[in-house]
């Protein structure tokens, strides 16, 4: 019997796996003796009928052993780079090399990085040095900022008079604004984290002063327990914040709730109704009084001023002790009566607010009068307002009317 040699002394035959970023997958079987060359060969011709035709499609393709990552060397053979049975091999093309950019291309970028680079010191002194000097008042728009909103708060004084007098003629708006009240009550402000509270008042330390820490803090534990240890021995350690409001006395109330429980004569019923809205209007404006920072108040009062002027100083300026300061200070303009003056009602700014359907339908609204009434008062809440969808779009009227007309 007649055997070949090389059938004799060919090399073990594997069965690998192969697969292509296409997806497509197969079994090929070759000798351990098989350059990893011609293997790729193989691969290209079983997934890329025809593309041998090029010789730059070999190797522009790489073999990639699944398991190691490894890429596979074209000179080796399948046992040299120890290529197991049942191995999964990876057939990736490889990327095309990055073109390097022409010298005429790498001219033109440069210039046009030149030409838009922005003129250095030197260079805006020489195109600037015919023109006569002048110096700017920095003051200016700081004073128009102060304008700006000195005219804004002028503007809802006379809006909140034309919201009180629509809302009167709503029929139901004694009971709207009762509500509201009761919304008004349960304002976070006034209220203490009690958990903060039990937890320094475990400590040994009296509730009231625990109160009062709290405020100051910013109803931090940690904080608060600081400065009452820091407080201890001061004489003025339980005396009230300054700035807060007494609280109303329980006879008044008693008295309010005996007669409204007596309850009006039917020929006195529209002008009780009318004053018991009038009532409303005051007790919701008591609530929404300005509040001043305890912390800031206490600082500019140990500068020697009258508890009286610093309330008033950081009612002007914001409850933003460094500008009241200033105000203290200064010309101490605007002054808090200024505040409480309304804009001119024949002025066109006030009118072509009052034209616009979006505000007057946002009048009729016992939430916009509320709006204009903590804005009033608490000027840095006037983002929580722009962004509420009942009064976020007067707000927003209102703004886009003064700002075109101030540009015109």
């Amino acid at each position: 019997m007649f055997v070949q040699e090389e059938k004799i002394f060919a090399g073990k035959v594997l069965r690998l796996h192969v697969c292509t970023m296409e997806g497509a997958e197969w079994l090929e079987e070759v000798a351990e003796d098989t350059t990893v060359e011609k293997l790729k060969e193989r691969c290209l011709k079983h997934c890329l009928p025809g593309s041998l035709e090029d010789p730059k499609t070999v190797t522009h393709h790489k073999l990639i052993h699944a398991t190691s990552e490894k890429v596979l060397t074209d000179t080796k053979t399948v046992l040299e780079e120890n290529i197991q049975d049942r191995d999964v091999l990876l057939l990736v093309k490889k990327r095309a090399p990055t073109l390097l950019p022409k010298m005429s291309d790498v001219v033109a970028e440069e210039k046009r990085k030149q030409e838009q680079k922005a003129p250095d010191k030197d260079a805006i002194l020489k195109a600037t040095a015919n023109l006569p000097a002048r110096s700017v008042d920095r003051s200016v728009s700081h004073h128009n900022m102060r304008d700006f909103q000195t005219e804004l708060r002028k503007i809802l004084v006379s809006l909140i008079e034309v919201a009180q007098k629509l809302l009167a003629l709503n029929p139901d708006a004694v009971e709207l604004f009762k509500k509201a009240n009761a919304m008004l009550d349960e304002d976070e402000e006034d209220r203490v984290d009690e958990i903060a509270l039990r937890q320094l008042t475990e400590m040994g330390f009296p509730e009231s002063r625990a109160v009062k820490a709290l405020r100051l803090n910013h109803m931090s534990v940690t904080q608060a327990m600081e400065w009452l240890i820091e407080h201890a021995d001061d004489p003025s350690v339980d005396a009230p914040l300054p700035g807060s409001a007494p609280a109303e006395a329980p006879a008044e109330g008693a008295a309010s709730s005996a007669e409204a429980a007596a309850g009006p004569s039917s020929e006195e019923e529209g002008e009780e109704a009318k004053d018991e809205l009038t009532e409303i209007f005051k007790k919701i404006r008591r609530k929404r009084e300005f509040r001043p920072d305890p912390r800031a108040v206490i600082a500019l009062m140990e500068m020697g001023f009258d508890e009286k002027e610093v309330v008033d100083a950081l009612r002007v300026n914001n409850n933003q002790q460094n500008a009241a300061c200033e105000w203290l200070l200064g010309d101490r303009k605007p002054s808090p009566e200024d505040l409480d003056k309304g804009i001119d009602t024949n002025s066109p700014l006030f009118q072509a607010i009052l034209e616009n359907p979006v505000v007057q339908l946002g009048l009729t609204n016992p939430k916009t009068l509320l709006a204009f009434e903590d804005m009033l008062e608490n000027p840095l809440n006037s983002t929580q307002w722009m962004n509420d969808p009942e009064t976020g779009p007067v707000m927003l009227q209102i703004s886009r009317i003064f700002q075109t007309l101030n540009r015109t």
